[in-house]
């Protein structure tokens, strides 16, 4: 069994994406409350060549074996218990977005699909955003051989950015409202309004998104919720202090004047909403799940890789989704 401090050295070199040396490494895991000198790092590093996880490539360091990745899956996955919760509040307070200037960086989703059905993909999109089943009506494209975060657009593929829900979580927490992400769920919907959740997965006890288990488990009916009808469309439940109702407001109305603050609903200060128990001093709140309109586009038959929580990017980058359109 590897020792932590193994498995943050190829947790650094997995993020870094390109190999590194004791240095670099070294500094990696300062940063994460491990302090080791280069030749201790050293050492480690040549038990993990050893085991066939790294290798030498030259006097550019190390780098990861395709055995390493599938160690640090099977090693991290009590670990990883909570991380979806972690993500989502480190994003909210890396993000910069201040909707009252419209500039700033904000957190998206990032999904690939085949290029060939790109047009398509975006014509189904476009219907579940028109219906106002996600935060934002604003996107970015990626192709081939380009990058967002830490995923690389494959051969044959293209890749959708949509704003992330945590957006909201990042400009609230800028206002100096705390945000308890409490769990992703399938939210009933009927004519644009929430009826119920139908199932939820907290982010606590969560290694992964749960909007990407449900999209891909086929749970999602968010192309009949977008024709008008009844439909299931993924969405997360927040709570806020009672006291920041008011702000909360002021804030979506700022939020929609840059086409990011879409389906948000709000419950009343220390009563239930939509049968959700909320505590005493605090109202619930949801927001529609920025990965609805790949939902949809999966509904359609046509396959999507979804990652929420992908990365931060620029408000400049994002685009009216029309717009994207071939």
């Amino acid at each position: 069994m590897l020792e932590r401090k193994e498995l943050e050295i190829l947790e650094i070199l997995r993020e870094a994406g390109r190999p590194l040396g004791a240095r670099h490494l070294a500094r990696g895991l300062a940063e994460r409350g491990i302090f080791l000198t280069e030749r201790a790092v050293g050492y480690h590093l040549t038990v993990l060549d050893k085991l066939g996880l790294t290798r030498p490539e030259g006097g550019r360091g190390r780098a990861l074996t395709p055995e390493a990745l599938r160690e640090l899956e099977r090693s991290r996955a009590t670990e990883r218990v909570g991380f979806v919760s972690s993500r989502i509040d480190s994003l909210a307070f890396r993000s910069t977005f201040d909707p009252a200037r419209g500039s700033g960086t904000l957190a998206v989703n990032f999904s690939l699909l085949p290029s060939p059905q790109l047009q398509r993909a975006l014509e189904i999109m476009l219907e579940a955003v028109r219906a106002g089943y996600c935060l934002s009506r604003l996107a970015l494209l990626r192709g081939e051989g380009e990058s967002l975060g830490d995923i690389t657009v494959p051969p044959g593929q293209c890749g959708v950015g949509t704003v992330c829900s945590v957006a909201l979580n990042g400009v609230l927490l800028k206002r100096g409202v705390p945000v308890l992400s409490r769990f992703g769920g399938l939210l009933e919907v009927e004519r644009a309004q929430p009826l119920r959740f139908l199932e939820i997965i907290g982010y606590e006890a969560s290694t992964l998104d749960p909007i990407e288990i449900f999209i891909k488990g086929k749970m999602t009916r968010v192309r009949e919720a977008a024709a008008g009808g009844r439909g299931v469309v993924c969405a997360s439940f927040r709570e806020i202090p009672a006291d920041a109702g008011g702000l909360i407001q002021e804030v979506l109305a700022e939020m929609r004047e840059c086409d990011v603050g879409g389906a948000v609903f709000l419950g009343k200060p220390g009563q239930p909403f939509l049968q959700v128990p909320v505590g005493r001093g605090r109202l619930g709140l949801v927001v529609a799940g920025g990965l609805n309109p790949l939902a949809a586009v999966e509904e359609a038959g046509i396959p999507t890789a979804s990652k929420a929580l992908a990365a931060l990017v620029d408000f400049e980058e994002l685009r009216p989704l029309r717009e994207l359109l071939p």
